[in-house]
């Protein structure tokens, strides 16, 4: 018991401080994040604080009041850092796969499986609706790389549903923000061993970066592929 006291002491320093990071970071895109997340807490608390007063429970419900002021501002908060992540994020090489990695369980993500000279690139996450290629670069290039992609998985997974998004605010294309609820809202149509059969399948074949000596870490600025290789392996 002492020990569980001990890491829940350890690890709240630690939560701490990563809220006040996250408090940092959004301020500076959001200067008013600290005022709206206020408000919403003072105004929750204060309506149900003035219900009490009306039905002569102003304990009760001021506890109530406190505790879903809390809540709402907790959303609120959670929103407007998501969104000001994503604002920071947006236009940057690499964004679409930050967003893949955070879908959530049951996906399997691998980044840059396909690119071109001019650094388009498409990104591969596999889950129970099946394989999603995402894309991101100029839209029509991109189009490419993602034939090209399908064409390549054709023969090794057949059987399985294989979606395309191309990131980008123009039509026909989904927001870096909205790619994540776009995937999640995907049917499901594959148990779990199919869904390990096929990234079994799709590691065997290969991809760009398991085929390519790339240095670790970031993708180096002006960086281009070989001529003639177009981003694919042979």
């Amino acid at each position: 018991m002492a020990r569980k006291e001990n890491a829940d002491t350890a690890a709240n320093p630690g939560r701490l401080k990563q809220i006040a990071l996250t408090y940092k970071m959004t301020r500076r895109a959001d200067s008013k994040v600290g005022l709206v997340v206020a408000g919403v807490g003072i105004v929750t608390f204060g309506v149900f604080l003035a219900i009490g007063f009306l039905i002569n429970h102003p304990i009760y419900l001021g506890i109530l009041g406190f505790i879903l002021a809390f809540l709402a501002m907790a959303i609120v908060f959670g929103r407007r850092a998501e969104r000001a992540a994503f604002g920071q994020m947006e236009g940057q090489p690499g964004a679409a796969a930050a967003v893949l990695e955070n879908v959530g369980r049951g996906w399997t993500t691998t980044p840059a499986v396909a690119m071109n000279r001019n650094q388009d690139v498409v990104h591969r996450a596999v889950g129970k609706a099946g394989i999603v290629l995402v894309g991101e670069g100029n839209p029509n290039r991109v189009k490419g790389l993602l034939a090209a992609e399908k064409k390549r998985m054709a023969r090794i997974v057949m059987d399985v549903p294989v979606h395309d998004i191309i990131v980008g605010d123009g039509e026909g294309q989904v927001p870096l923000k909205k790619v994540r609820t776009t995937m999640l809202k995907l049917p499901r149509v594959l148990a779990g061993p199919q869904v390990t059969a096929a990234n079994d399948r799709l590691r065997a074949m290969g991809d760009l970066m398991s085929n390519m000596p790339l240095p670790k870490g970031p993708m180096p600025k002006g960086m281009r592929m070989p001529k003639g290789g177009g981003g694919k392996p042979r």
